[in-house]
């Protein structure tokens, strides 16, 4: 599952990243790397672009970039 799956409220980590492109290398320096939790706060209507909360803050990104982000969800979220 990647980020781009997720629905809003749902929880997950990290557990890999596809560091390929530039975009996604920019989402590290904020803090999505490998062993961080996120949430799914919102996703625009449309589904572009999807806003996260990552150690406290919102980030905001595109699906596309969204989808290089492997995650499993927290056993919380059912």
């Amino acid at each position: 599952m990647t980020l781009a799956d997720m629905k809003p409220g749902q929880k997950g980590r990290i557990h890999s990243v596809d560091a390929s492109k530039a975009a996604v290398v920019r989402l590290m320096v904020l803090g999505l790397v490998e062993d961080v939790q996120v949430q799914i706060e919102n996703i625009a209507i449309g589904g572009d672009p999807i806003e996260i909360s990552v150690y406290g803050s919102s980030v905001s990104l595109r699906r596309q970039d969204a989808r290089l982000f492997e995650v499993s969800l927290d056993e919380t979220n059912g």
